[in-house]
């Protein structure tokens, strides 16, 4: 008897603790297939640093979408590039499938194997309103696959014109709220490049992207303050900071537009002009802006 009471009052083996890193109530086992936690649940160097910077990441969109979901009540999020989809998927565990009934976060991703996979993943996991879409950015645009609205569009890491082409994507789909993390703007650096001999006489500000290194540095800086311009000129209130520290990457540069019905005639006129000072004219384009009629 004194054995038998002795079994019954032993406690229960204890789960294994987790990292402090992880945050409550989320998914072990999405972690773990994401590759963020080993099977026996414990965090390496490199995935603890990966963990980290969605997480900075979550703290910058968490408050966008409880601005959506306060208004409206549910919230759509296209995530472009979306590679194995950690951002979608840790954005659905931490608060979609806690706040979000109706709600749904669309992966846009080319590569067709890791589409597969992150379909079978949602799938598994309950995680009802996802899709995957194997599609490029621009190609999402006029895809009826995708709502003709959509509330907050994402964009990590999107290499060369697929930034761009998000914001595209954004302007067209009428969204609230862009998160954008630029790379790779060669585009911009190329033509800077193709018209240095002309513009070299030009204007003393040229010898700031005479030398090739210059080039390619201001190109990507130019980049960056053109596309807050267009936004400025949708009507987009445009804040930039940065993802994570230097330590971690040097591509981190963070745009968050937030759709304000701002004045749009002073930003545009600025666009047009910096396009015009630097040689850039044939790029208006891509950098567009409303119409006249609009820009009051």
């Amino acid at each position: 008897m004194k054995r038998a009471d002795h079994a019954k009052k032993s406690p229960a083996p204890a789960a294994p603790e987790l990292p402090p890193d992880v945050r409550p109530g989320q998914s072990i086992e999405l972690l773990k297939e994401l590759h963020i936690l080993t099977r026996d649940g414990k965090l390496n160097q490199d995935s603890r640093r990966k963990l980290k910077q969605v997480y900075h990441l979550y703290n910058f969109i968490e408050p966008l979408l409880r601005d959506v979901q306060d208004a409206k009540g549910s919230v759509s999020l296209v995530d472009h590039g979306a590679g194995k989809s950690y951002l979608g998927f840790i954005l659905y565990d931490l608060f979609v499938k806690e706040h979000g009934e109706g709600s749904h976060i669309y992966g846009i991703e080319t590569r067709e194997e890791l589409v597969a996979k992150s379909t079978e993943l949602a799938a598994r996991l309950g995680f009802k309103g996802m899709s995957f879409l194997p599609l490029s950015v621009a190609e999402s645009t006029t895809s009826n696959q995708l709502p003709e609205q959509i509330d907050i569009v994402t964009a990590l890491h999107a290499c060369n014109t697929a930034t761009d082409d998000a914001i595209d994507f954004a302007l067209k789909k009428q969204a609230k709220h862009m998160v954008l993390v630029p790379c790779c703007q060669a585009e911009v650096a190329s033509v800077l490049r193709k018209n240095k001999g002309k513009d070299l006489g030009r204007s003393a500000l040229t010898e700031i992207w005479r030398h090739p290194i210059h080039t390619r540095e201001f190109g990507s800086q130019i980049t960056n303050v053109l596309r807050c311009l267009q936004l400025e000129a949708h009507g987009y209130q445009v804040t930039v900071t940065e993802l994570v520290g230097w330590e971690h990457s040097m591509k981190n540069e963070l745009i968050v537009a937030t759709y304000k019905n701002l004045p749009r005639r002073r930003p545009a006129e600025r666009l047009h002009e910096v396009l015009r000072e630097v040689g850039l004219e044939e790029m208006q384009h891509r950098f567009y802006t409303p119409h006249a009629e609009t820009t009051e």
